[in-house]
């Protein structure tokens, strides 16, 4: 996908959590020299995605935007909010404002994790009417998991950029994700033995 079809801000979401989208987060902001939005941040005792996110990229903060909502307990949005005594609404967020080219928003756990008594992250997505990048891992269950999520998706008339599959190369989901998907699978992510500036630039430009 070349620079220039990229659209100026997209959603990275995944399939599950736990499968990587904050690396491909990462590798597509410092790629794009792009701006970052995490919009809710769940469990603030170990690094956060935005934590990790300025440490890999070694981006300044003008390229880094804070969490609207920062909860302290790892769990789904909806749950970790109400030990914290708030409420989460869709009308709360807007896009920040950014000085640069694009701006790279990635959710919280996949599509269907609730943020409060009525909505889930999907509905974050439209609210915010942003297409969507959506994080497979390249393994065993991969399928289902992609093409609920993108039933979801199109259910919903959400934009879909394309799939990228993270893990060890795969050919049999990668081609199944494209045929049974209709949909491109942008790149194929194996592990990286070491995350810096220059390990995602040439990932991305080896890969996307």
């Amino acid at each position: 996908m070349h620079l220039k079809d990229w659209p100026s801000a997209f959603f990275v979401t995944g399939t599950d959590t736990d499968i990587g989208k904050t690396v491909i987060s990462a590798m597509l902001t410092k790629a794009l020299n792009a701006t970052y939005w995490k919009p809710i941040q769940a469990g603030l005792e170990e690094e956060t995605d935005t934590e990790f996110v300025r440490r890999v990229t070694e981006f300044s903060d003008s390229h880094i935007k804070p969490e609207r909502y920062r909860l302290n307990t790892p769990m789904s949005p909806h749950g970790a909010a109400e030990i914290d005594g708030v409420r989460i609404e869709l009308e709360d967020f807007t896009l920040p404002n950014y000085e640069t080219d694009y701006l790279v928003v990635e959710g919280a756990g996949g599509l269907l994790v609730p943020i409060n008594g009525r909505d889930m992250i999907i509905d974050l997505v439209s609210y915010l009417e942003l297409p969507v990048v959506l994080v497979a891992r390249s393994t065993l269950g991969t399928l289902n998991h992609t093409f609920l999520s993108l039933e979801a998706l199109r259910k919903r008339d959400i934009p879909v950029l394309g799939v990228v599959m993270n893990g060890p190369q795969h050919q049999s989901n990668y081609e199944a994700i494209q045929h049974y998907g209709d949909i491109d699978v942008l790149a194929e992510i194996e592990e990286l033995e070491t995350i810096n500036p220059q390990s995602l630039q040439e990932t991305f430009k080896k890969k996307f």
